[in-house]
């Protein structure tokens, strides 16, 4: 059997967008949870990573389809849902929308709340769209080519994720980076090994036999420390009345002078998306800097510049359609979010990978179709629920965060309902509340427990087909760039290049 085509793929994806309005009950779930991700999105210190850990362990006896729309309509939900509080408070809910705090708040301040919020608004439904487009008709080419891969490809690949993830989460130093990454690939080897069946790191603990839970760690070092830290650096917000001065944008002639520019912001939003562990936040950065450095007048950016929102919006919302292409066709997601969604997709008992669109050729198409809808009901709810969400922002912490508190619990307990991994819970988010202090990556650290199985794996069976010849992991044209890459990305932390070593060799010769 063959992988999915485009053509058919396509044709799958317009079957399924169709039957998806038929259905009452996938409406509801989509409007659902499409608010719930928004206000994950605005209440600062949560995110679509929490959002999706959680609703991961509730969705997990429902029929696929229902659980992706769930899945979907609160990741999408949530990464809007950050500029809202962005462009009201000056405090991003979510850290794809840090960017949109820069020119999103003072163009509040200047009367233009409505305008601001458009923009956000239809930003975030365009590049949401361009990210589906691209992920609809390019994950099948990329799956065709990850079936090409072998076992020394896909360990190659996973070290490479890693270390590509740590680098750029900890772009001050990337060592911090790499070791929250192997801690986490070390934590992977807990439990029986797939392959022999030995038992590794258990220390004895019978509920370490399965090996260490991935919803319950998300939430320990995603949403509990988070908790915390908001709890400690705030009391109740001040949401200021602002002004409505201004005249309502026409939008047709904005988004007509940038076509070219929302194009643009959209490919940075994908291509940065489908870097493993990279995601929204980076995408939404680059893509500000980027209208920045080409706008006519850039010393007006942090004013209140039209561009400075719709920038990091479109890219940010476009990074979901990136993110997922990797996830679906290399089993290896490309942001924290996506991971969430990884952990998900195993639950419900899909080996997700290149094989995956030739044993379930309808999940490409399915996500597809959920995404369009998803990006429908954004565009609705957004319009309905941007100024409710202000009296959310006024509750204060102290009365919200116990609540989020009681449902990560909740979430924790329904993922298995085994009391051990709420012990396992506590304990490891006291570690990610020190891995924050500290500045590791918790992003990382994540990643590398989703990759380390994968890597260990494919490692062994490379080497049990080899008779244990370790060059059989370079001696494939693909295997061995995706090692020189590994090495390329290590050596540059230390200072090595060719251009280095070319230069230091001639100050040798003419010496």
């Amino acid at each position: 059997m063959e992988a999915i085509s485009v053509l058919d793929n396509l044709k799958m994806f317009f079957v399924f967008s169709g039957s998806f309005l038929l259905s009452p009950l996938n409406l509801v779930l989509m409007f659902g949870s499409m608010v719930i991700g928004i206000l994950f999105g605005v209440l600062p210190g949560l995110s679509a990573t929490v959002a999706i850990a959680l609703f991961a362990s509730i969705t997990y006896g429902m029929a696929l389809d229902l659980a992706l729309t769930i899945l979907f309509g609160v990741y999408i939900g949530a990464i809007f849902g950050g500029s809202i509080s962005a462009i009201l408070i000056n405090i991003p809910g979510t850290g794809s929308a840090a960017a949109t705090c820069l020119d999103g708040h003072p163009l509040a301040l200047k009367g233009e709340t409505r305008n601001a919020n458009l923009l956000a608004r239809s930003s975030s439904v365009i590049g949401t769209l361009f990210g589906l487009a691209i992920f609809v008709l390019f994950t099948p080419m990329v799956t065709k080519l990850a079936l090409m891969f072998t076992s020394p490809e896909f360990f190659w690949l996973s070290i490479f994720g890693i270390l590509i993830c740590g680098s750029i989460s900890n772009a001050d130093v990337k060592v911090k980076g790499w070791i929250a990454g192997f801690i986490g690939l070390l934590l992977a080897l807990v439990g029986l090994d797939d392959i022999q069946g030995w038992t590794r790191l258990t220390f004895g603990i019978p509920d370490l036999m399965s090996g260490i839970p991935f919803v319950p760690m998300t939430i320990a070092f995603f949403g509990l420390p988070q908790i915390v830290k908001v709890m400690k650096s705030s009391g109740s917000r001040e949401v200021h009345s602002v002004r409505e001065e201004a005249p309502k944008v026409h939008l047709w002639p904005i988004l007509k002078r940038n076509i070219f520019n929302i194009f643009k912001w959209g490919g940075i939003g994908v291509g940065i998306g489908a870097v493993p562990g990279v995601g929204e936040n980076i995408a939404a950065w680059v893509a500000y800097d980027d209208a920045k450095r080409h706008h006519p007048d850039s010393k007006k950016f942090g004013t209140g510049v039209y561009e400075g929102v719709m920038a990091p919006e479109t890219a940010n919302n476009a990074a979901i359609g990136g993110a997922v292409i990797p996830l679906i066709s290399l089993g290896i997601p490309g942001s924290p979010p996506a991971a969430m969604l990884l952990g998900a997709l195993s639950m419900h008992g899909l080996k997700v990978g290149p094989l995956l669109s030739i044993e379930r050729p309808e999940i490409i198409p399915m996500i597809g179709s959920i995404i369009l809808w998803g990006t429908i009901f954004l565009f609705i709810c957004g319009l309905l629920v941007t100024r409710p969400m202000v009296a959310v922002l006024k509750i204060s912490p102290k009365i919200l965060m116990p609540i989020i508190t009681v449902l990560c619990v909740i979430g924790t307990f329904a993922y298995n309902n085994n009391p051990f991994h709420l012990t396992l819970v506590f304990v490891c988010a006291i570690a990610g509340y020190l891995f924050d202090k500290m500045q590791y990556s918790s992003g990382a650290l994540i990643l590398g427990l989703i990759l380390g199985n994968m890597a260990d794996s494919y490692f062994r069976r490379a080497l049990f087909i080899s008779d244990g010849n370790f060059l059989t992991l370079i001696n494939r044209p693909i295997a061995l760039v995706f090692f020189i890459a590994c090495v390329w990305t290590i050596a540059k932390q230390f200072g090595f290049s060719p251009a280095a070593m070319v230069k230091s060799f001639g100050k040798k010769k003419h010496s």
